[in-house]
């Protein structure tokens, strides 16, 4: 076994990877991406906001989201619209063909399921919570590499 196997960031890489593949090909019948298919999900469930909310739910920069939205605007999935009262606020709403395509990609969760092998709701919502537990805790290193030296150091003096 590659000494990488033994890594949880490898693992976590790996499981990435093969579960955006496989999210690749449920929906390149419709030419989308994966972070285009969440932003639609997000919009499904969570409604019409803002650039910025939209942004921040599903971490992207603004940098990678303005063009990914354009692209979806342009399909006709989207719209966006800047606000009247405050022009430096863009809202999203999905078009009436945005809202179709929920119907259309209700099978991708359930094909994403049912290839991780997490056969009950109880094991998926187990992994999420312990996904959710471990990306708070990067951050937490993120935001405070210092911290974390010293708390390595105190640990495990030389």
């Amino acid at each position: 076994m590659p000494a990488v196997d033994h890594l949880v960031c490898f693992a976590l890489y790996a499981a990435n990877r093969t579960t955006t593949q496989a999210y690749r090909v449920l929906l390149e019948p419709w030419n989308l991406t994966y972070p285009q298919y969440i932003a639609l999900v997000t919009l499904w469930n969570d409604g019409e906001q803002t650039v910025g909310s939209l942004g921040e739910a599903l971490q992207l920069d603004s940098g990678t989201l303005s063009p990914m939205l354009a692209r979806m605007e342009n399909a006709g999935y989207l719209t966006r619209s800047r606000r009247l009262d405050d022009e430096r606020v863009v809202e999203v709403a999905l078009t009436p063909r945005g809202l179709a395509l929920r119907a259309e990609l209700a099978h991708v969760p359930r094909c994403i399921a049912a290839g991780s092998g997490l056969t009950d709701a109880d094991s998926a919502r187990e992994l999420i919570d312990a996904l959710h537990q471990l990306t708070e805790a990067m951050k937490d290193l993120r935001d405070h590499p210092a911290e974390a030296r010293d708390a390595d150091a105190a640990r495990n003096p030389a």
